[in-house]
């Protein structure tokens, strides 16, 4: 985890208010580290606790950020989570009380695919770093939990998602981080962006969180950005939900809408396109680790997997379509064993896909509150080779790792 996040804060601007008077944005972006960290919890493993949902279905493979909270703020590590909304704190770490704490007497509780907790409504201020702070967040701060070997989340989902979480206001939705920062004019726009990397270890710092503007970082390397509107489709919609048509090689297998969330893991389809993604690549589902198999023939033989987005198309090339080869026994598989990170999910929930970690780790993606939107623009990563292990030495994931 990272013990205390480091921000670099490029710029200022002036931006008009509604009134069309000038008033100052400090940071018109907010770059902040996040890492990248595999965390098990009562002996479970990966494979027991990463089960079809909607968000937080596993916390293995997640991405965390270490946000104070209270002056003089205690450190939390939160996953940061695009499918849900809520901040919560206190699964690890106890909340501490300060001169900037309120408690509104409120009872919260939030359910996720595999984790749940309850606890008492606060509003604190929230630091991300030197100098940068949100006053009056809504926090909660939970008294029983399940299901969660961090400190808890930070929620970055669109905001109804908030809705039904504090049972004496069931209609009541809070604004989120994003909109905390825009609106105490901390920065420039309601946006929120994700930069991943691939990367054979089990704890990395190599993700990035975004908050108000587009990354600058020349080493990421990151292409034109094409956004598409969020879906209207019944329940994706509530969510970052979008509409997309998948095809591997010449096959069309999905044709749907659904969700991304940097929550999951996994790239999870609804049950008949698993099903001809399965006889299209030639994989067998491994009884051990539950994930489709194949031998290194097939491998050879595989194709791209297409996510057609909007007016563009998303590939995954063969090495971004396989877990991690040195990670496999997290999945208690062999060791030169090949699998794959396309998961099923059941038919029915009006979900039809979700685009996990794996997913995000090759492109960068951007959330847009204002105009209802979310963002693809490639990376460095896209098409690297990291999860074989034979990738080459001169490869830029050895090279980041140093090996």
């Amino acid at each position: 985890m990272i013990s205390a996040a480091r921000s670099l804060l490029t710029g200022t601007l002036l931006a008009l208010s509604i009134t069309g008077s000038p008033v100052e944005v400090r940071n018109p972006t907010i770059t902040l580290p996040m890492t990248r960290r595999i965390k098990f919890s009562n002996g479970t493993n990966l494979m027991q606790r990463d089960r079809a949902g909607i968000s937080l279905e596993n916390f293995q493979m997640i991405y965390c950020i270490s946000v104070g909270v209270g002056i003089p703020p205690t450190y939390y590590d939160l996953v940061v989570d695009t499918g849900s909304a809520v901040t919560w704190i206190g699964a690890s770490t106890p909340y501490k009380l300060t001169g900037t704490s309120y408690d509104t007497e409120k009872v919260i509780q939030g359910t996720y695919a595999s984790a749940s907790f309850i606890g008492k409504l606060f509003t604190d201020t929230v630091i991300f770093s030197d100098g940068l702070t949100v006053t009056k967040m809504p926090i909660g701060v939970a008294s029983e939990w399940k299901g969660m070997p961090h400190d808890g989340v930070l929620g970055i989902g669109p905001r109804i998602l908030s809705r039904g979480t504090v049972k004496s206001a069931p209609s009541k939705q809070f604004l989120t981080v994003t909109d905390r920062l825009f609106f105490q004019r901390k920065i420039s726009q309601p946006l929120v962006g994700l930069y991943f990397q691939p990367s054979t270890l089990e704890e990395d710092d190599n993700g990035t969180l975004i908050f108000g503007g587009v990354a600058t970082d020349p080493d990421f390397n990151i292409g034109s950005i094409a956004y598409i509107a969020t879906t209207a489709r019944p329940r994706s919609s509530r969510y970052w939900g979008i509409d997309q048509r998948i095809t591997y090689g010449n096959t069309e297998i999905l044709d749907a809408a659904g969700l991304v969330d940097s929550g999951t893991t996994f790239i999870y389809i609804v049950s008949d396109a698993f099903e001809k993604y399965k006889a299209t690549t030639g994989a067998n589902l491994d009884p051990m680790t539950e994930l489709l198999s194949i031998t290194p023939e097939k491998y050879g033989a595989l194709q791209p997997l297409k996510f057609h987005i909007g007016e563009q198309t998303y590939s995954l090339i063969p090495d971004a379509q396989i877990w991690p080869r040195h990670l496999n026994y997290l999945v208690e598989g062999v060791d030169d064993g090949i699998y794959l990170v396309i998961k099923s999910r059941p038919a029915g929930t009006r979900i039809d896909f979700i685009l996990g970690y794996v997913f995000l780790q090759r492109f960068y993606s951007v959330f847009d509150i204002t105009n209802s939107r979310v963002g693809f623009a490639t990376t460095r990563w896209t098409d690297a080779i990291a999860n074989d292990v034979t990738a080459k030495p001169d490869s830029p994931l050895t090279q980041m790792n140093g090996q």
